[in-house]
């Protein structure tokens, strides 16, 4: 009777104890409400952040779905980036690509990354698209003076929500590597991300203005 008593408090103690973890795990900070809803917390190895972010944006899936795919063209609309793209395409689509990120006050950083389109959009915009991506840091030499990220993960999904609207949740969890002043961090978590979101509607609307420039008008009745 003792024995299984004893193994009874054993095995409740460790659920709890497991419990207690998983509790510890989904703590999420919420740093903005407003603007968009955007949480972190720390990874679990102590070393960077993990970001969760999600605002409906005012484009259409299709151009927030195209806008993400072509990684080849962040320099030219994606925030902090200066350098991108793509160093090898797969037959199923999938990508290896590279960006050089300019950041104030400390070194440049770059990244190497696996791209994975999970899914995508059927042609009518229905359905979502779903984006993932993980480094791969030994992909490319790393260039002098450049800090190469080793830790950088995310998802991006991409859900239709009506006429010209598009709802985001945007994940990611990186590490930046060297040294990285505190305020920098923060502002990469909040500010930095809502200039990413940013940026997303922006070029996708920009490509929905293309898009619609570039359809066919219908023939007139003779």
């Amino acid at each position: 009777m003792y024995e299984r008593k004893r193994q009874w408090w054993g095995g409740a103690l460790a659920l709890v104890l497991v419990a207690g973890v998983a509790q510890a795990a989904e703590e999420w900070e919420t740093v903005e409400s407003k603007k968009a809803v955007i949480k972190v917390r720390p990874r679990p190895d102590g070393n960077g952040k993990e970001v969760w972010a999600e605002k409906e944006v005012e484009a259409d899936a299709r151009d927030v779905q195209n806008a993400l795919m072509d990684s080849g063209s962040f320099r030219l609309w994606m925030p902090y980036v200066k350098e991108s793209r793509v160093v090898s395409t797969q037959p199923d689509g999938s990508r290896v690509a590279y960006a050089r990120l300019k950041l104030p006050v400390v070194d440049d950083r770059d990244y190497a990354i696996t791209v994975v389109d999970e899914k995508k959009l059927a042609e009518d915009g229905t359905g979502e698209y779903v984006q993932r991506w993980k480094a791969v840091p030994d992909a490319l030499p790393v260039r002098e003076d450049i800090v190469r990220i080793k830790h950088n993960e995310g998802t991006w999904q991409i859900i239709p929500k009506g006429e010209g609207k598009t709802h985001i949740v945007y994940k990611f969890s990186v590490d930046p590597g060297g040294s990285v002043p505190g305020w920098l961090a923060s502002f990469g978590q909040k500010d930095g991300v809502l200039d990413t979101l940013k940026a997303v509607q922006d070029r996708a609307q920009k490509l929905g203005e293309e898009r619609k420039k570039a359809k066919p008008s219908a023939p007139t009745a003779p």
